[in-house]
């Protein structure tokens, strides 16, 4: 393969933040980006080489679009696999392989793969109708997932009893045993090539029980060393089963009897470790950076307390977004705004994140939530 750091073309597919925070990181690698969404103002529009407005699901637009780069990336799951096991076939690099992919984008075959390496998770049952829904021998209360296409929330709904039947998804999903968890909890792992792995330290979540997406992140872990090195291990082993080749974040839940579960894999930079710019030796986007070039995995090590934020949209405003509070919270010592260059909010909408560095952990979480408190995004 070309130098990463010359002639090397690398496609991302999506421009969104995430897509935006890596191109941020290749900048200084010196990097060719090219970027395919479509929304044609999407974050990513400004800071790419060269930036092609389409489809991610269209096979013509993601094969067209691949056979341009040398190594092609996602910042997103919902793509077309099929362009991609095409390009594959004819000599593109994808990193993460299309068929590791294939396999994110279907709960259930997520699951079957937890079930089959005896990688722990919740009970479950893949379901296909509304009949087997009905059959179920899994007791109430329980949460159903669509299989494809759920995201930050969507695509979930907690069936308490048979009086929520009638409002359950009767597309392909699975339902899964409710767990009564203690904390969640997530780590990211990053593999090369060469069969390196490294992940980050373990962090906890919280999150906004009415949009269902992280909204707070606590690194490094106050939580016992055992359970520290339980989770990474479990990280590690997935990535080494999966051989991926980039960054897999690994969501997982610390049930009250001190068990560890597996929820669900990401296999791109994730909103679990937007800490790690600010508050890691290495960014978990120079780590993907660095897995996907097949380059020496960073040092992972936490340089301080670093909490993050996520900035969501106001409820009730949507239209060009006014941040109201920013200059409060820049007055603070340690805090770093990111703002992801969306020019309209709506609810819930994920605008930016806010970071938080203090060598004092209780100082870090008192800033955040005054960052929390302070911080809103209107129109």
């Amino acid at each position: 393969m070309k130098a990463f750091y010359g002639d090397l073309r690398l496609g991302i597919l999506g421009g969104g933040q995430l897509g935006r925070m890596l191109i941020q990181q290749a900048i200084n690698y010196n990097v060719t980006v090219k970027v395919l969404d479509p929304d044609r103002e999407a974050p990513c529009r400004r800071l790419c080489n060269e930036f092609v407005v389409g489809s991610l699901s269209d096979y013509e637009t993601v094969y067209n679009f691949g056979k341009k780069v040398d190594l092609l990336t996602i910042e997103i799951e919902k793509v077309n696999v099929d362009a991609l096991e095409q390009l594959e076939k004819e000599g593109v690099v994808i990193y993460p392989q299309s068929r590791i992919i294939r396999l994110i984008q279907d709960k259930g075959l997520q699951k079957q793969f937890f079930k089959e390496n005896d990688i722990p998770t919740a009970e479950f049952q893949v379901i296909s109708s509304p009949e087997q829904l009905r059959a179920s021998h899994i007791p109430f209360p329980y949460i159903q997932k669509l299989r494809r296409d759920g995201y930050d929330g969507k695509g979930v709904y907690k069936v308490v009893d048979e009086t929520y039947l009638p409002n359950a998804f009767t597309e392909p999903s699975l339902i899964e045993r409710l767990i009564d968890f203690e904390k969640e909890i997530g780590v990211i792992v990053a593999r090369n090539e060469s069969g390196e792995v490294k992940t980050f330290p373990l962090v906890e979540m919280e999150f906004n029980p009415e949009a269902n997406l992280v909204e707070f992140l606590i690194s490094p872990s106050t939580l016992p060393f055992e359970v520290q090195m339980e989770a990474e291990n479990i990280a590690k082993r997935i990535a080494e089963t999966l051989n991926i080749v980039g960054i897999l974040a690994v969501e997982m839940f610390l049930t009250k009897d001190g068990q560890i579960l597996v929820n669900e894999l990401a296999p791109r930079p994730h909103n679990s470790g937007h800490q790690s710019i600010e508050g890691n030796v290495v960014s978990q986007f120079e780590q993907h950076l660095r897995a996907i070039f097949n380059q020496p995995l960073g040092d992972t090590a936490c340089l301080s307390n670093a909490i993050m934020v996520n900035v969501l949209g106001e409820a009730g405003y949507e239209g060009p977004a006014v941040y109201q509070g920013i200059e409060k919270i820049l007055k603070c010592q340690g805090v770093y705004v990111h703002l992801y260059g969306k020019a309209l909010t709506k609810p819930f909408r994920k605008m930016g994140h806010v970071t938080i560095i203090d060598s004092d952990r209780e100082k870090a979480i008192e800033k955040a939530r005054f960052v929390q408190q302070t911080l809103k995004v209107i129109a």
